[in-house]
């Protein structure tokens, strides 16, 4: 009977939040490729505009695909040993490849069987994923920390990147960090956390030099990936953002642009 009402309750979240899955038998895990979305928007993504910027495409095969499934083990290795699910990325500055990291980090974690991906864009002063999605700017973030707009509603799915859900951030906003820090953000990263079992949260904020927006945001993930560019972060820059995320548990640091040798 327990496991009877635990399914039930189960079930009904789902139908909650949008989502609905075939049954399975007992005692199979969890699946979640073949989830369909009834109540989340699918958003229509061209695969020529992910190419130009650089999003990985989960149905091709190249080293580009294969450098971001390694970054994908490394991070889920040290997630599955500490049993967290939030990461928050992001880098020194602006400039050095933060958000296509965290959209193809993304990309290559959801192409795992067992996991579905809610990707956030919490970079309030300069929100970039929609347009490196090819998006049109619309409701987000913001929306639902200043006007209450409801989560379902804002909420999207790219057609073209399967089981990635996307959360806008919304209009541009300059007190970011004290939005970021509220309790009606602490409140829905608690549950973006343990709503889902199988779902694992992906975040870009602002680079932690140029804003206090990463600072204020680390404590309330499990941990941070730190991107620096090769050739252009100093290491000064490197040294003073590793020193400022001490609040947080750095969970690696991945070195974009390289250049390759001539």
């Amino acid at each position: 009977m327990e496991r009877i009402k635990q399914a039930l309750e189960r079930a009904r979240e789902q139908r909650q939040a949008g989502v609905t899955a075939p049954a399975k038998p007992h005692g199979v895990s969890e699946k979640p490729a073949s989830i369909h979305y009834t109540q989340t928007q699918v958003a229509t993504v061209s695969t020529v505009h992910l190419h130009d910027h650089r999003i990985i495409n989960p149905a091709e095969r190249d080293d580009f695909v294969d450098a971001y499934k390694i970054l994908r083990t490394q991070v889920l290795q040290r997630m599955k040993e500490n049993n967290w699910v939030s990461l928050a990325v992001t880098s020194p500055r602006y400039g050095e490849g933060k958000t296509t990291t965290a959209i193809n980090l993304a990309v290559s974690l959801a192409m795992e069987v067992s996991h579905t991906v809610l990707l956030v864009d919490a970079d309030l002063r300069h929100p970039m994923i929609h347009e490196h999605l090819g998006l049109p700017a619309g409701k987000g973030l913001t929306d639902y920390l200043l006007d209450d707009a409801q989560i379902p509603e804002i909420l999207l799915q790219p057609g073209e990147l399967p089981k990635v859900v996307f959360l806008p951030a919304g209009r541009p906003v300059d007190n970011s960090a004290e939005l970021l820090n509220s309790p009606k953000m602490v409140k829905l990263i608690t549950e973006m956390r343990t709503r889902y079992p199988e779902r694992l949260v992906v975040v870009d904020v602002p680079p932690v030099l140029s804003a206090a927006d990463a600072l204020a945001f680390a404590p309330y993930v499990d941990a941070t990936l730190l991107v620096v560019e090769d050739g252009g972060t100093s290491r000064d820059d490197l040294k003073r953002a590793v020193e400022l995320l001490d609040c947080t548990n750095v969970i690696g640091t991945v070195l974009n642009k390289v250049r390759k040798p001539s």
